[in-house]
């Protein structure tokens, strides 16, 4: 960083700025704790010396500051995945449930971006479907950040709201589905081989669906790119321009085509093991947002339970990331150096 050309290549800066945060963000925390070692030594000294004077409070204060430290190495450890420095692509799909599917996948939505601005990240929508009466059928963000993937990773698969249908005249009570989907942004370090002008490959054009102006309603700017042998299909329609919004569509195809090569590598490692497959959940719920008669949170995995569902709808979902991530620690399927 101090070699006067450093800047001139801006994306490479760029690169080695991010990277040189992650590696502070590892290495700070166990600088840390070799510390507190020194410290529990000079302690033990002073105690040999003199016998008589009571360190219990300042060993307290050591112990309190080396389990904090202790902590951040672990949670370093439960993202130390290369992918998990990625950025990430989140879609939020309804699922059964009518109009308050559509209404909770809103819901979601919200939560994931409310999430991302208290975490300091910056989200770009890439599109979004209308629902007939309220709500969402579907859309993608694009959530900018450190180790905005290796947090949100988690979070695929189905989500299961209750509560009283405000859209059911009878107010009775109601079960409504949405499913998560995240992939990782990947950069130019990871190579995915795609013949775009092959058979492999449709891409098809159409007028974009949601809120923009005239010229992004009226014009066929919208890009949708199926990848023919997987069945994954990806839609964008941020841009005003179809060559951008065909640009950003096949990033995002590149990014699920990944997701599943790291999926089948996870559940061949699973396989030989002798285990059975912790990733791609499918239809399983992950995760219970019951509203009404009771009032709690609770992810299936990690039985972590909170009672106060509005405040995790409201974008605190780090205490159900942190348990998931701890949960796939013990299950072998986060951060472990065997299988990196």
């Amino acid at each position: 960083m101090a070699q006067p050309n450093f800047w001139d290549n801006q994306d490479k800066a760029q690169k080695m700025l991010t990277e040189m945060k992650r590696l502070r963000a590892a290495c700070e925390p166990l600088a840390g704790l070799l510390k507190a070692i020194d410290d529990v030594k000079v302690l033990e000294e002073f105690e040999a010396e003199d016998p008589e004077n009571d360190y219990t409070a300042d060993a307290q204060v050591i112990i309190e500051n080396t389990v904090k430290l202790l902590e951040e190495v672990e949670l370093q450890a439960m993202l130390g995945k290369p992918e998990d420095a990625f950025n990430a692509y989140l879609t939020v799909q309804a699922g059964e449930g009518g109009t308050d599917a559509a209404d909770f996948a809103d819901m979601l939505l919200r939560m994931y971006i409310r999430w991302a601005e208290m975490k300091g990240y910056s989200v770009s929508l890439f599109e979004r479907t209308e629902a007939e009466e309220a709500g969402i059928r579907h859309a993608t963000i694009l959530i900018k950040g450190e180790n905005a993937f290796g947090w949100l990773k988690g979070e695929s698969g189905n989500h299961r709201l209750v509560r009283m249908s405000p859209f059911n005249s009878s107010g009775k009570r109601q079960t409504s589905f949405a499913a998560i989907d995240v992939t990782p942004e990947i950069d130019d370090t990871v190579n995915i081989e795609i013949d775009w002008d092959g058979k492999d490959i449709v891409e098809d054009t159409m007028r974009a669906g949601g809120a923009g102006g005239q010229h992004i309603n009226k014009t066929e700017s919208a890009v949708r790119v199926t990848h023919v042998p997987t069945g994954i299909a990806v839609r964008c329609e941020s841009e005003r321009s179809q060559h951008q919004n065909r640009e950003t569509a096949r990033k995002m195809l590149i990014a699920k085509l990944y997701q599943l090569e790291m999926e089948k590598r996870e559940n061949e490692i699973s396989a030989k093991r002798g285990e059975k497959s912790k990733i791609g959940f499918g239809g399983i719920t992950i995760r219970n947002y019951v509203l009404q008669p009771e009032q709690f949170v609770k992810d299936t995995r990690s039985e972590l339970k909170t009672a106060n569902p509005l405040t995790v709808l409201e974008g605190y979902v780090d205490p159900f990331m942190e348990a998931y991530l701890r949960w796939s620690i013990g299950q072998g399927t986060a951060g472990n150096p065997e299988d990196n």
